[in-house]
């Protein structure tokens, strides 16, 4: 049931966005006419309503994109891998490869200015899907540098089963202390 709303919705609202472009196309000839018979004071309302139907067409990709995740990935078997990061400067991440039954979902290469927001305290979705209930197996292999430019590379492992809930799994990498090499914890959330 959810599907066909959804994919009613989302005709809606593609219909909506086709109706705004051949609205705006059909009058631009008009326009074009109006503003050179009329010249700086019919530019100023046509720039407003320019800006309008952009904030509007953004609107529309906005509700898309909700509409096709929802769609794509409903709650009922969705999972999420985020990743997080809290290290000081023993260790620089280059990269994570996270598997999902032995299949390679999520490869990524991190480039500095997205290290630097991972180390300001943000989190990385690396990857959102569908899993089918019951249980599950999660490899994450991370790679990365020492202070001495040292290659470090680890791999956990990690079961978990899938009810007909949503289920988030973060990937966090913490300073372990004395051994001034990273940890790698993952945190199953419900």
């Amino acid at each position: 049931m959810k599907s066909r709303c959804g994919v009613f919705v989302f005709g809606a609202l593609a219909a909506s966005l086709a109706m705004v472009q051949v609205g705006f196309a059909a009058e631009q000839p008009a326009r074009a006419a109006a503003s050179s018979t009329s010249g700086a004071a019919g530019a100023a309302p046509l720039n407003e309503r320019l800006q309008e139907a952009k904030r509007d067409l953004v609107q529309f990709k906005r509700d898309l994109q909700l509409l096709e995740e929802d769609l794509l990935y409903p709650a009922s078997s969705q999972v999420a891998v985020f990743v997080s990061l809290d290290v000081g400067k023993a260790f620089k991440l280059d990269s994570v490869q996270v598997k999902l039954d032995d299949k390679v979902v999520a490869n990524y290469l991190y480039s500095a200015s997205e290290l630097a927001a991972l180390q300001r305290g943000g989190v990385q979705r690396l990857y959102l899907g569908n899993l089918t209930a019951g249980e599950h197996e999660l490899v994450a292999t991370l790679t990365g540098t020492s202070p001495s430019d040292a290659s470090y590379k680890r791999t956990v492992t990690q079961r978990f089963d899938k009810a007909a809930d949503a289920k988030f799994i973060q990937l966090r990498i913490e300073d372990a202390g004395a051994k001034m090499q990273p940890g790698f914890n993952v945190k199953v959330w419900q």
